[in-house]
């Protein structure tokens, strides 16, 4: 071989080598860059929009109230929706952040992972649990967990009509299934009512219904909103089972957090945010002293923060 086909090889080789390396090079680039990656928002300021469960719609319309008040260049658009609603709008490119009853698993950890190129970050913020609510006129007014489940699967001798913020898609739905029905079918005479207040106005209504509502829709006695839902309904008390002589408690703020009311559950952050924009200041917000307060002050249990629990006489 000749310097010349030397030469020409050598040319060759060091071409598809130079290809070789662009390729791959901007196979790494492209992996490595994230889908979302930093606006013109901060900590305090910009515009962004998220999703809310709307079971949580009055506390949140509260937090926002003063987060906001707080921070007059921040513009946090909100929409409610049911859960799963919510849960799909973190696929969604102009949503920011999501808060429902739950974090990601770690499938889901993963698969927005390799979706977004980043982790999302989520964590527990509150503590909140589903009301039992009555007509007025109702001549029960105390419950076991077994006769909710015998309702909701079709099996109870009592003839109550359930009412519920829609039949499928809400946390409310998803909940009763998951932890009261532990998977099984809903078969019971069930209503769907379009949003939580809509639960309160059928319930209030009719006289054979009983409706499942978050209890951040109730709890607040200084809201007169929510004083004027109380004089429709009233409040069932239920079964505590873990407790020695099994009394019958209602969702106050006491029993949530020791665990004595049954339906608990918890209230999660999902922020898709890999700088430290708006959205991440909200989160600041919720998870501090200001915005734990307002948790407790709307009867929710705030999770990072300490609630003292004082011994009373109490007739539930």
């Amino acid at each position: 071989m000749n310097i010349f086909k030397l030469i020409k090889s050598f040319r060759v080789s060091s071409a598809l080598g130079i290809i070789l390396f662009l390729i791959v090079a901007s196979c790494s680039q492209s992996t490595k860059k994230p889908k979302f990656i930093a606006g013109d928002d901060t900590l305090t300021s910009g515009i962004i929009h998220i999703s809310v469960d709307e079971s949580f719609a009055p506390i949140m319309d509260s937090q926002l109230q003063v987060f906001l008040s707080q921070h007059p260049k921040a513009k946090i658009i909100v929409h409610y929706k049911p859960e799963a609603e919510c849960m799909k709008d973190l696929l969604n490119d102009s949503i920011r952040m999501v808060i429902t009853t739950r974090g990601l698993s770690a499938e889901e950890t993963l698969f927005y992972q390799d979706t977004l190129q980043f982790k999302p970050i989520f964590g527990r913020i509150a503590s909140d649990a589903v009301a039992v609510i009555l007509n007025n006129a109702s001549k029960d007014s105390l419950f076991s967990v077994a006769d909710i489940r015998a309702m909701l699967n079709g099996t109870s001798g009592y003839k109550y009509s359930l009412v519920m913020d829609g039949v499928k898609a809400t946390s409310t739905v998803r909940f009763m299934i998951d932890s009261v029905l532990r998977g099984q079918p809903m078969n019971g005479k069930v209503v769907a009512a379009s949003n939580s207040e809509g639960v309160i106005n059928y319930v209030s209504s009719h006289p054979d219904a009983i409706g499942f509502i978050g209890v951040s829709w109730i709890g607040n006695h200084e809201d007169s909103i929510q004083l004027s839902f109380m004089e429709k309904v009233r409040i069932a008390a239920l079964q505590c089972s873990k407790c020695p002589e099994k009394p019958y408690v209602r969702p106050y703020q006491a029993n949530i957090a020791t665990r004595r009311y049954p339906l608990h559950r918890g209230l999660y952050y999902i922020l898709k945010e890999n700088y430290a924009g708006l959205g991440k200041g909200f989160v600041n917000f919720l998870t501090h002293e200001k915005g734990q307060l307002i948790f407790r002050r709307g009867y929710l249990v705030p999770d990072r923060m300490d609630l003292q629990i004082r011994r009373a006489n109490v007739s539930e």
